[in-house]
């Protein structure tokens, strides 16, 4: 499972003690299929180099096919094909230990957007890259510390910074998706978020995201309150009346409590709240009873309070199908 954590650059990881481990502890193309499985099969010539070839013996490799010319100065290992993690980590090498992962590309990333179209985008503090066939460089004198994390070894742009940058180049609508996802994935942090616009300036992407999140604005609800909320939707639809804070326990003992149970049908609802910051940990969580629910035979599916209480009907239309469906014979 991929994971999030702070700290940019897209070498600095690698060189470093580790090409010392690597250099005694392994023969030459163990070392270089180890850091390239690292890197989703991608090497800078840096990095190559560091592992123990020459310059003359990495041109020998391109042109035997052992290694497959991506940018200038990166390179595939063993097959030219590259998953779209390929793709961006070749673009973060290309441009050097400063480029991060951004706009379309990092939100696809993080998993709160649908796609970057094949144009990945790269944002630097340089003033002199230029963008390449494929990849779009943006430019940035605001970008700090605070902006830039890894996931899965790539480094991108925050959830809060790949939000503001978002809607320079979509559709509003599709940055309101965005900031859906996040919430329902619990990377959403309204602190962070404030931080990254306070740095934006005057930029589309800023005023899209503002407008966004005035238009969501109003009083949290409690979780007593966002249950509240979907109980009496339930009713309001004629829906079958649910179990609150049902506990299950699955086979092996373990026990979890479900927000609203449809015992019978096998389903559970997970009303997510309005958290101004979550973390990691209690998203893995999340994800590791959901998964262990799923298992077990049940469906699981989570609304955000946005979603409850914006877009009410289409929350009903979505559980009364999938009740009607699990109820089937």
């Amino acid at each position: 499972m991929r994971s999030g954590s702070n700290g940019g650059g897209s070498e600095g990881l690698h060189v470093s003690g580790i090409y010392d481990r690597f250099r005694a502890d392994l023969p030459l193309e163990a070392r270089i299929s180890a850091l390239a499985e690292r890197q989703h099969w991608v090497l800078s010539l840096t990095q190559l180099q560091l592992a123990g070839l020459t310059a003359d013996a990495v041109r020998q490799r391109a042109a035997k096919g052992r290694l497959h010319r991506v940018h200038r100065g990166v390179y595939a290992v063993g097959r030219p094909e590259l998953t779209a993690h390929g793709r961006w980590m070749a673009a973060t090498l290309a441009y050097g230990p400063t480029a991060v992962l951004s706009h379309s590309s990092a939100a696809v990333l993080w998993g709160i957007h649908g796609s970057d179209k094949g144009i990945t985008h790269i944002t630097l503090p340089s003033r002199d890259a230029r963008s390449r066939s494929g990849i779009e460089v943006h430019r940035s004198a605001t970008l700090t510390e605070a902006d830039v994390a890894r996931v899965d070894k790539i480094p991108c742009t925050s959830v809060a910074r790949t939000l503001v940058d978002l809607g320079d180049h979509v559709k509003r609508r599709d940055v309101e998706r965005a900031v859906d996802q996040s919430e329902l994935l619990r990377l959403f942090d309204l602190c962070a978020v404030q931080d990254a616009l306070r740095g934006a300036g005057r930029r589309r992407g800023a005023g899209i995201l503002r407008a966004v999140l005035a238009d969501y604005a109003g009083p949290t609800l409690t979780r007593l309150e966002l249950e509240e909320r979907f109980l009496a939707l339930c009713r309001g639809g004629s829906l079958p009346v649910p179990e609150a804070n049902a506990w299950i326990t699955l086979d092996d003992g373990v026990a979890y409590q479900a927000d609203f149970l449809w015992r019978a049908e096998g389903l559970i609802v997970e009303t997510d709240g309005r958290d101004v910051h979550t973390t990691r940990t209690a998203f893995e969580h999340d994800r590791l009873r959901d998964q262990r629910l799923t298992l077990a035979g049940f469906t699981v599916v989570r609304f955000t309070w946005r979603q409850v209480t914006g877009e009410p009907q289409r929350v009903l239309r979505t559980t009364r199908r999938l009740l009607a469906r699990l109820a089937r014979p």
